[in-house]
């Protein structure tokens, strides 16, 4: 009986864990119409966060990012890295960037997780107070 108990407080608290988490699918909702316009993957990498695009919605899978700089200029955005470099300050990550592909502009960045589980995603120039936010919306 023992055993069945520590089996089922260890699923139990790794369902927490991962609910607590930055890790994992977000569907990005566009702060500047409410609507949901991608999927975003975050994943750490070398003990750092980062995120692609994994779904595009009311966009065609082989649009190109156009305006995007450097070496992401007219790539897919399907399959993108679009926030990278995110380092874990307290229950924040911060110090990396975010790009948005609709107009290229690539944005300091800190994310952290809500009271509700929702994803806050804050893009700022120079002091936070200087951006904006969108609120992202874990995947099953």
């Amino acid at each position: 009986m023992k055993f069945i108990s520590i089996i089922l407080f260890g699923l139990i608290f790794s369902n927490v864990s991962a609910q607590e988490s930055v890790f994992g699918i977000w569907k990005a909702i566009d702060d500047k119409d409410g609507e949901p316009s991608s999927y975003i993957e975050i994943y750490k990498k070398e003990g750092r966060a980062y995120g692609k695009i994994t779904k595009l919605f009311d966009q065609t899978d082989d649009i190109l990012c156009e305006k995007c700089p450097g070496d992401k200029k007219n790539t897919p955005v399907l399959g993108l890295e679009m926030l990278w470099d995110m380092k874990q300050k307290g229950k924040e990550w911060n110090g990396g960037r975010i790009l948005d592909p609709e107009d290229g502009n690539t944005y300091k960045c800190v994310i952290g997780l809500n009271k509700d589980g929702t994803l806050k995603v804050r893009g700022y120039i120079g002091i936070r107070a200087l951006g904006r936010t969108q609120t992202w919306h874990r995947v099953s």
